[in-house]
């Protein structure tokens, strides 16, 4: 059907919702035939890396569960385990692979051990907002990319959520220059940890469930996780004195569900583009929900006795911005997909920075 003549029979009623949902439920997607819905029940499981419950990113979690039941009517059911419940956070990609839950949720970055080039589809200091990480995913060849490397590992990724923006961190010490940096044990995981390291300091990765208890026994001395929600939620403000911004490290972080290749492939076709549209919903409401949440939050944290919220120093973002491209060059150049990945994402900003330039730039620096 020509563009056109679509738009026109859209307009006039002649195309129902069920043909127009299924013609733009993705590349690839468009059925040509009536699908057959059988009866079979699948039953998964979720393993995730985040605290059982955990605001927004856990919720989403059962939110996605609860979607897929209701629209499937009852056919998909999953029973989400928070991190720790069923496995270990940090090994959820392992038990997902190897079958022993269907389907996990994380952030790409986790895994880098694995797959180097997974990071890139988590974020890179200094890259893409959350916006330009879902249009180089969705428009821009990513999630074709996202695929193929996971597929080396029994796993279907879909995007599950993006943080927006971060902030800094939370410090036990002023940060007034580069040199503060310089032994400071900071939980920051994935490129940003990479350049922290550069800069003098030491990345350590710890799941979300131990960072209270990580910074108030000096097992760290500073942590980032996303914003003030969390950052509130998780009581950061009652065991550090200074909250720093931005997140350079990461101003557009995407979270993910993985699935099982082999269960995902066993599903009928209509339970796979209900499992879609379900994480397409929850990308959208994990970044607005944490958007509204960090505004409302920021107030309380503005509020505590104690705390002093501050910009990083100009000369500490420049240091990190230099070596930010450094430690990402280097790395794409020691795995080939990661080299390729990073082609696609050079690629993609060579037009994208132009145009945010001309727009949200002059936006938030003269208009706001």
């Amino acid at each position: 059907m020509q563009r056109s003549t679509f738009f026109k029979s859209l307009a006039a009623g002649t195309i129902g919702l069920p043909l127009f949902l299924r013609l733009i439920g993705g590349k690839g997607h468009a059925q040509t035939g009536a699908a057959t819905v059988s009866g079979q029940v699948y039953n998964w499981k979720m393993v995730t890396t985040w605290p059982p419950g955990f605001p927004v990113l856990g919720e989403g979690c059962q939110m996605l569960a609860d979607m897929c039941r209701t629209m499937s009517g009852g056919r998909l059911n999953i029973t989400v385990y928070g991190g720790g419940e069923l496995v270990p956070p940090l090994q959820a990609f392992d038990a997902v692979r190897q079958g022993a839950a269907e389907i996990g949720s994380g952030c790409p970055y986790y895994w880098a051990g694995k797959a180097p080039a997974a990071q890139f589809f988590a974020g890179f200091p200094f890259g893409f907002n959350a916006q330009q990480m879902n249009a180089w995913l969705l428009s821009g060849g990513g999630m074709e990319l996202w695929r193929e490397l996971y597929a080396g590992y029994n796993l279907v990724p879909f995007a599950g959520g993006n943080t927006g923006v971060q902030m800094g961190g939370w410090f036990n010490r002023r940060i007034d220059s580069v040199e503060d940096f310089k032994g400071l044990k900071m939980r920051m995981p994935g490129l940003g940890g990479r350049v922290l390291e550069r800069l003098g300091g030491t990345p350590v990765l710890l799941p979300a469930g131990e960072l209270y208890t990580g910074l108030e026994r000096g097992i760290i001395d500073a942590t980032e996780w996303v914003g003030p929600y969390h950052d509130y939620v998780m009581g950061f403000h009652e065991i550090a004195k200074y909250y720093y911004s931005p997140g350079w490290h990461e101003p557009g972080t995407n979270f993910e569900f993985f699935v099982n290749k082999e269960k995902y492939e066993e599903l009928p076709e209509d339970l796979q583009r209900i499992f879609e549209v379900a994480t397409h919903y929850i990308n959208m409401f994990t970044l607005s929900e944490l958007e509204a949440k960090n505004a409302e939050y920021l107030e309380k944290i503005e509020a505590t006795d104690g705390v002093t919220i501050a910009n990083f120093p100009k000369e500490l973002i420049d240091a990190a911005r230099i070596a930010a491209d450094e430690v990402i060059g280097e790395y794409a150049a020691s795995d080939p997909f990661a080299e390729k990945v990073y082609a696609s994402i050079q690629e993609f900003r060579r037009k994208a920075v132009p145009w945010a330039t001309m727009t949200e730039s002059v936006f938030y620096g003269e208009m706001m």
